[in-house]
């Protein structure tokens, strides 16, 4: 397990710089600048900002800058948030995606097992049907279709959940949470459904149903674990997916997380917090395919030398 963890960091110390020096180039040659409004500046002042800013210095320079304060925990000054550090507003602003984000997987999880194990021991009747009709209509739904639709019809309509906003008390996380775990729970009911639908007609099952054992003990003791190791392979792009797509969420029902400054951040090149919020997110990504692998592992002890 040890090795495994040592491979994965070897690994994605250069990814992350890749990212990152990637998406800095790209922000650069996108068009417009973080100063450039509808009133346009003279250009003395615009001059006077890209020198404060260091935006003046040739982009390897800025580059090697940007890296250099980067490993010193320095994502630099914002430039549209004039009186906030990226730090600061990403501290402001991960506590709320961690949460939507967390509360996602974890109910996505429990709505997709259970709906895939029910499926399963169902196989081929009306019921493992059903579920997987939904299960695919879950999975086709994006986040930018289910959010919109909750809020109009729980929130505007019925006038049940907020709409926006966090407010007092958890009632502003249903709609945000529900719409990111759908489209994750219906590929977890899909991939738990078909690795236990497998596992069943193994012959290490038969052999325990011919001596009689109960069939929740074949279930949960000797079907359940071999049949989520593809679960656990999809839990990295799970998280990926969720987080990307928690800047929809977070925009559609106006929530201060890391997706609203990062939106912001783009719209008005400021380019120390897009870059900030992309490199958290790409570290994330990385930390979460980790934990992956561990699960996998450690439902499938043959993988850990993989």
């Amino acid at each position: 397990m040890l090795s495994l963890i040592t491979r994965r960091l070897m690994t994605a110390i250069p990814t992350l710089l890749v990212i990152i020096l990637a998406s800095f180039f790209l922000m650069r040659l996108a068009p417009g600048g973080p100063f450039d409004g509808e009133r346009p500046l003279d250009p003395a002042t615009q001059a006077a900002l890209q020198q404060a800013y260091g935006l003046d210095r040739p982009l390897w320079e800025q580059a090697w800058l940007y890296v250099s304060r980067l490993v010193q925990g320095d994502f630099g000054p914002s430039l549209v948030y004039r009186d906030f550090t990226v730090s600061e507003l990403i501290a402001q602003g991960l506590p709320i995606s961690l949460m939507l984000g967390g509360l996602a997987i974890m109910l996505a999880l429990v709505i997709g097992v259970t709906a895939g194990l029910f499926a399963a021991v169902r196989a081929g009747q009306p019921a493992d049907k059903t579920i997987m009709m939904l299960a695919t209509v879950a999975t086709a739904l994006p986040t930018f279709v289910t959010g919109p639709a909750l809020a109009l019809f729980f929130g505007l309509w019925l006038g049940l959940l907020p709409v926006s906003g966090t407010g007092e008390g958890g009632a502003w996380l249903i709609m945000p949470v529900v719409a990111l775990a759908l489209p994750v729970s219906g590929a977890i009911a899909k991939l738990t459904r078909a690795g236990l639908a497998s596992v069943l007609k193994q012959d290490h099952i038969r052999t325990a149903r011919a001596r009689g054992l109960a069939e929740t003990k074949i279930l949960f003791k000797h079907g359940l674990r071999p049949a989520l190791v593809p679960v656990a392979s999809y839990l990295g792009p799970a998280a990926a997916g969720l987080l990307t797509g928690a800047v929809v969420v977070e925009t559609v029902f106006g929530l201060p997380g890391l997706g609203r400054y990062f939106v912001q951040g783009a719209l008005n090149r400021d380019y120390p917090l897009v870059l900030g919020v992309v490199t958290l997110y790409a570290a994330l990504i990385i930390l979460f395919n980790l934990f992956a692998d561990l699960i996998y592992g450690w439902l499938d002890p043959r993988m850990r030398e993989g």
